[in-house]
C-alpha cells in the first residue's frame, strides 16, 4: 500500500470516529424553540442545550420567579439526561445565565439541591436578556462512563 493511500485511510477513519453524533430527544422536556436539538452526544459527551423554565406540556414559562424556573430547568435537564441513560451525577460542567445577578443566591440554592457532592464545574454569566422572558437559562455537559469518586 502506498504511503498516501495509508494516510488517506487513517484520516478517513479519524474523521468517521470524530464525526459520529447522535441526537437526544424526549417528550418529557420542552421541544426546542428554535433550530437546535435538546441534546447531542458525540464521543461520550452529552451537550444539553440551554434550558429555560418551560413546562414541557404547555411550552409556557412556569410562574413563580427564578426559583420555580430553576427547578423546572433542572427537571427538564434530568429528563433529557434520563433519555440518554445518564443522570445528574454524569454532569461535568454547567453554564448558568442569570438575567439579574441579584437573584443568583435564589438560583444557586435550588440548583444545589440537584447535586450530591462532587459538584460539576460551573460558570455563571449575567445576561442582559434571555429567550421567552426567562430569568434563568442553564446548559450542561455530561460524560458517559464510570463515575470518579
Amino acid at each position: 500500500m502506498k504511503k498516501s493511500s495509508f494516510t488517506f485511510i487513517v484520516m478517513l477513519m479519524a474523521i468517521m470516529t470524530f464525526a459520529q453524533k447522535s441526537i437526544i430527544k424526549t417528550d418529557q422536556a420542552p421541544n426546542p424553540i428554535g433550530p437546535y436539538s435538546q441534546a447531542v452526544e458525540a464521543n461520550g459527551l452529552v451537550f444539553v442545550a440551554g434550558q429555560i423554565g418551560l413546562n414541557p406540556e404547555t411550552r409556557q414559562l412556569v410562574a413563580g420567579g427564578v426559583e420555580a424556573e430553576t427547578a423546572q430547568i433542572m427537571e427538564n435537564i434530568k429528563a433529557i439526561l434520563r433519555e440518554a441513560n445518564l443522570s445528574m451525577d454524569n454532569i461535568v460542567n454547567t453554564t448558568l445565565y442569570v438575567k439579574d445577578l441579584a437573584n443568583f443566591p435564589k438560583v444557586n440554592e435550588v440548583y444545589g439541591k440537584y447535586f450530591t457532592g462532587n459538584f460539576p464545574a460551573r460558570a455563571t454569566i449575567g445576561a442582559d436578556n434571555l429567550p421567552g422572558g426567562a430569568g434563568v437559562e442553564i446548559a450542561v455537559i455530561a460524560v458517559r462512563g464510570p463515575r470518579r469518586k
